[in-house]
């Protein structure tokens, strides 16, 4: 499955950038998400509690981040298990760019499954995880938005 997608973020790209950068925001955002810890080798583990269709289960899977070009993007790999819900890979090229009043970011994701998630079928499979990432999104850009507020509101009193 490829999944494919555009998001205006009303922040700068360095700000989008700082966020999409730092552990604790993303564990945040990520719908689900009960642990998302660096691991010695660089890598995050994480847990996610999802439900596609009749199967819900908790995924533990690993995610690293490769390419870094600051201010621009990177690369994603990133694999679970949910035991014998299945199991899934991912792999995803982020990319950033000015754009008016925000950043957009663009998403390029190709995806597999196996065991239960493959036999429901690839099209409520993607229907959640297009609704995953809706949510993760809206999260993220109001996360953003609270910290830029914050920081504003910090300089402000001390200046």
């Amino acid at each position: 499955m490829e999944f494919t997608g555009t998001q205006v973020i009303k922040a700068s790209r360095a700000e989008v950038w700082k966020r999409l950068n730092d552990p604790a925001t993303l564990q945040q955002c990520l719908p689900g998400c009960e642990q998302y810890e660096q691991g010695e080798d660089g890598s995050y583990e994480a847990v996610i509690v999802a439900a596609v269709g009749p199967i819900k289960a908790r995924f533990k899977g690993t995610v690293r981040f490769s390419g870094h070009e600051a201010g621009i993007g990177y690369h994603i790999e990133g694999s679970g298990s949910g035991g014998v819900a299945g199991y899934g890979k991912l792999g995803a090229d982020v990319r950033l760019e000015d754009a008016d009043g925000g950043t957009t970011l663009h998403y390029v994701a190709a995806a597999q499954i196996g065991g239960k998630l493959a036999q429901i079928g690839s099209r409520l499979v993607g229907s959640v995880a297009n609704k995953f990432l809706a949510e993760f999104f809206s999260r993220f850009e109001q996360r953003v938005t609270q910290e830029m507020e914050r920081s504003a509101s910090l300089e402000a009193s001390l200046g």
